[in-house]
């Protein structure tokens, strides 16, 4: 039986990957805080129907023992480091500890199994975040990087970690250059979520308003489900390689914002106002990945779309308010 240890399974990603891993006939370890495991009903909700069947780890991206020791006790086939400071616009407010759990976890990762297993396969979630002001339109695997952001630099870091590893030491390490991805189970502070969310709340009457940023702004929206899979075939290649994740559509947050209405039979105008404190000090303007590299070599393919998604997460935040 194959072993796979994920960091960040407790999120939106990790508990989809956990999920899809068990179905495969993995024996699944996930690395979280020792405060989760005391604290499973607030933290651990995304994962709450596995917990039978997974193995957690206490440990920390900040301390190199602790991941040196999981490493050590679990020697999985497979690492999945999906734990990072993932909320962009809170990596602007707080910059260096983005810096340091991010870029410093990945290494930390890294280092571990060069010691302790190096063949396990490694996967590290860079991201989209990365291209920032875009080189060109649509994005590959080959388009300049320029990051914008705190969080867009570490990923920037991460992935050169995860390459020099790859070259330097052999390691069969991937780079999945993912475009954002969306569930029911994504964290409310994300703009799809914060919509999805206060338009379950508007229709229920626990809501009158939403406030937003920056309605302008395109990206590339796919589901986290589809995402995961995407994950795992990369770690089933002969050798390590980088591969842009997305669904090859960009839409606006204006779009989205309509269709999540629509969903509810409510008009957006009504209950919608730009605050300038949500703007962020740089903006990322449109991401939109092209990922024939993928679809060609893993033979990934996307089949959710955008407006189902956006369906599904409204449907989702609704059934929740009437339970």
């Amino acid at each position: 039986m194959k072993k796979a240890l994920i960091t960040g399974i407790t999120g939106q990603d990790g508990s989809y990957l956990a999920e899809f891993l068990l179905e495969k006939g993995y024996e699944v370890h996930g690395i979280v805080r020792r405060v989760a495991i005391e604290d499973k009903e607030h933290r651990l909700w995304r994962i709450k129907h596995l917990l039978d069947k997974i193995n957690l780890e206490a440990a920390s991206l900040e301390s190199f023992p602790s991941i040196y020791n999981v490493v050590k006790r679990v020697k999985p086939d497979e690492c999945y480091h999906l734990a990072a400071q993932s909320f962009v616009s809170y990596s602007f407010d707080d910059a260096f500890s983005t810096l340091n759990t991010n870029i410093n976890g990945t290494h930390y990762c890294l280092a571990a199994i060069k010691d302790l297993k190096p063949d396990c396969k490694f996967y590290f979630a860079a991201s989209s975040e990365m291209f920032g002001k875009v080189e060109e339109v649509p994005q590959t695997e080959k388009t300049k990087f320029h990051p914008r952001s705190a969080y867009g630099i570490s990923k920037v870091t991460g992935y050169e970690l995860t390459r020099n590893y790859r070259e330097a030491y052999g390691l069969h390490a991937s780079n999945g250059i993912l475009y954002n991805h969306e569930s029911p189970r994504r964290g409310y502070e994300f703009v799809t979520r914060k919509i999805t969310s206060h338009v379950a709340k508007i229709k229920t009457g626990l809501e009158k308003e939403l406030n937003l940023g920056n309605l302008d702004a395109k990206r590339d929206w796919g589901h986290a489900k589809e995402y995961v899979r995407a994950m795992w075939m990369m770690l089933q290649q002969e050798k390590g390689d980088d591969f842009v994740i997305a669904t090859g559509e960009t839409h606006s947050v204006l779009e989205f914002l309509e269709l999540a209405f629509q969903t509810a039979d409510l008009d957006y105008k009504k209950y919608v106002k730009i605050d300038p404190k949500l703007l962020r000090p740089a903006e990322v303007d449109i991401l939109i990945g092209d990922s024939k590299k993928a679809r060609k070599i893993l033979g990934w393919k996307n089949n959710i779309l955008f407006k189902d998604l956006v369906k599904e997460m409204v449907e989702n935040d609704l059934s929740s308010l009437c339970h």
